[in-house]
């Protein structure tokens, strides 16, 4: 790839993904999906969400290629909405909010969930962006620049 200075805000990555994923019920959904739920109804449960804002979602999550629609394990006639292997990408997108949420966005004594590793049952270890070596990097450690895939 050739460098090339100077980025561009409408070729940044992170807008780009904000417009596929980026709307808080998408992400909820994405994150419900990681916990197993599959069926429009079970979200709708779940989530408590408008059923018209649940179905626009979905369409869009299928539309940029974050779920399959398959019909459901069980033989019945239902449809279920399945990650796709970029759906699961997502997961690390998840699990940093919810460690920023564990951190910032609740008061000491108050009640919330904690994601554990199924093996050890501890919880899962905070993310850190690291270099190539190792080191854990701070937001002055990087830099952004613009790239041109060659052909």
């Amino acid at each position: 790839m050739a460098e090339i200075s100077s980025p561009d805000p409408r070729e940044c990555p992170v807008a780009r993904s904000l417009e596929a994923i980026g709307d808080r019920w998408s992400l909820m959904i994405v994150r419900d999906a990681f916990d197993d739920v599959r069926r429009f109804s079970e979200f709708q449960k779940s989530l408590g969400v408008a059923k018209n804002i649940l179905a626009s979602r979905l369409k869009a999550l299928v539309e940029v290629g974050v779920f399959d629609i398959r019909p459901a394990s069980d033989g019945s006639a239902y449809k279920e909405y399945v990650l796709t292997e970029k759906g699961r990408e997502i997961f690390p997108i998840v699990v940093a909010l919810r460690q920023w949420g564990e951190r910032f966005a609740f008061e000491p004594h108050e009640t919330r969930s904690v994601l554990l590793d199924n093996a050890s049952g501890e919880p899962v270890m905070r993310m850190a962006v690291r270099s190539v070596s190792g080191e854990v990097l701070g937001p002055g450690d990087c830099h952004r620049v613009r790239v041109v895939s060659e052909p």
